[in-house]
């Protein structure tokens, strides 16, 4: 019987067949995760409408998932190194079917944040099949395998976005279109137990619970301060307070996470000269890539002849004009290995950044007519899956084999860490331009967080273009296609 061979050095036996039905398995498990990450994102409009809230506390439907996800992902990228990868695979799977059912049948809005709240570990389960695959399989079959997961993840968003737009189109009632995702991430559970192998390596130490518990305070305070200035008003004691605290916090648990034999987040790695310019772009990634979400969503929505902008869209409209965006970035994470052969990872990011930053600059520039809102978003998509394809495998190949699950969760972490600050600023943007007359955001608000993005996503080609990082020599294997598991 073959053996399969990792960076940690031989593996457990593995049939060659069962590999590409678990590869398989964990690619259902990635287009699950892009149907709940994009199909929200439609459906946002509505939903707030059923629960009675503005555009500028829409955005904290999306904020308090990412809060969750930039604790849960270093936590459960820590755990999986220290118990098993599948086990954490399993918890994760459970938590966000959980919270996902609730977001569909809670009636209010903070039942709806709690199931936000649950859904979490979302973000921890490809960092987790990452540390899977790179346990199991060769360097060339890892990547292979990478390549097709990040791919999967964008193929689901590229149908959640579209399906749950049909499905509200279809059905009148919004609690049963919230649970078709339900379901899928129900049926998830009982399947991660049926043939997924355990990682075989295993990390010594401990968990930094001291790290978990400031990180998270650090993060709720951040975001406190934050959502108190949605009104605009940023000098007042319900705002700096906050912030202070959430400052001094995140002061404190760095010297904590400097001083801990087994940190929580490597600090120094993200300090390093070849490692902190790329987390720094990951970090600014996260800030445009989920903070623009919902904004977008409502600026669709919005009824131009009540607040002067907007196209009055369904559900299924903005799925339709987002269609461009999510099959572009299909595109762009699928193409991503063939283009980083060809011109190396490094200047593959500076194109998907400055790519990003062209298509926000035309949604500020362009945004009264569908087809300006349609171009943006092909581009900016583009840019996305390019990003998505490299920046995984740029830091996760620089990792130390035996902390593979937390270096893969620190890149998700930092960029989550960015779209969970986000949120709370876009929020902040909108609600420092909204209208005294219709109560709801001006078209100036919607121009300042486009241009924010923009400004995020040229810093971050900058960063990149500044990395030192050395490319590898060897070929980088081509990008498989979704038919085509790994194996």
């Amino acid at each position: 019987m073959p053996r399969t061979t990792g960076p940690r050095g031989p593996a457990a036996p593995l049939p060659v067949p069962a590999v590409g039905a678990v590869v398989g398995l964990l690619v259902f498990f990635e287009v699950t995760s892009g149907v709940l990450q994009a199909g929200i994102t439609p459906l946002l409009p509505d939903l707030a409408t059923r629960l009675g809230i503005d555009a500028v506390d829409t955005n904290w439907i999306v904020s308090v998932q990412l809060l969750a996800a930039a604790v849960c992902v270093p936590l459960f990228g820590r755990l999986g190194d220290l118990h098993g990868h599948r086990r954490l695979l399993r918890i994760a799977l459970a938590l966000v079917a959980t919270g996902t059912l609730i977001v569909a049948l809670a009636d209010s809005y903070p039942l709806v944040l709690s199931g936000r709240l649950l859904q979490g570990p979302l973000a921890a389960l490809l960092p987790l099949e990452i540390a899977l695959v790179r346990d199991r399989l060769s360097v060339a079959d890892a990547r292979k395998a990478i390549a097709l997961l990040v791919g999967s993840l964008a193929l689901g968003s590229l149908a959640g976005g579209v399906v749950m737009g049909l499905l509200r189109s279809a059905v009148a009632d919004l609690r049963l279109v919230l649970l078709v995702p339900a379901v899928l991430a129900l049926i998830c559970v009982p399947v991660s137990f049926v043939a997924v192998p355990e990682s075989t390596g295993r990390a010594s130490g401990r968990v930094d619970w001291p790290g978990v518990t400031l990180l998270s305070t650090a993060v709720l305070a951040l975001l406190s301060g934050v959502g108190a200035a949605k009104n605009g008003a940023w000098g007042g004691p319900a705002v700096l307070g906050p912030l202070l605290l959430g400052i001094v916090l995140l002061a404190v648990w760095v010297l904590v996470e400097l001083r801990a034999d087994e940190p929580l987040v490597d600090v120094r790695a993200l300090a390093s000269r070849e490692a902190a310019p790329f987390y720094l772009g990951a970090f600014l990634f996260g800030i445009f890539y989920f903070g623009s979400q919902a904004p977008n969503a409502t600026f669709f929505a919005a009824d131009p002849e009540a607040v002067g902008y907007g196209f009055a869209m369904s559900a299924l409209a903005i799925s339709l004009v987002s269609l461009p965006g999510y099959g572009a970035a299909v595109l762009g994470s699928f193409a991503t290995a063939a283009v980083a052969r060809r011109i190396g990872y490094r200047p593959t990011l500076v194109v998907a950044f400055a790519l990003v930053a062209t298509a926000f600059l035309q949604y500020a520039l362009l945004h009264a007519a569908v087809w300006h809102m349609a171009a943006g978003s092909f581009f900016l998509g583009l840019g996305i899956g390019l990003a998505l394809g490299a920046m995984p495998t740029v830091i996760v190949e620089a990792s130390d084999p035996s902390r593979t699950g937390i270096a893969a969760a620190l890149y998700n972490n930092v960029k989550t860490l960015g779209g969970a600050v986000a949120g709370g600023v876009f929020a902040s943007l909108l609600g420092a331009f909204t209208s005294s007359a219709t109560g709801e955001p001006g078209e100036n608000g919607y121009r300042a967080v486009w241009l924010a993005g923009a400004a995020c996503a040229l810093l971050a080609a900058v960063c990149s273009a500044l990395a030192r990082r050395h490319e590898d020599p060897s070929p980088v294997v081509e990008t498989l296609r979704p038919a085509a598991p790994a194996g």
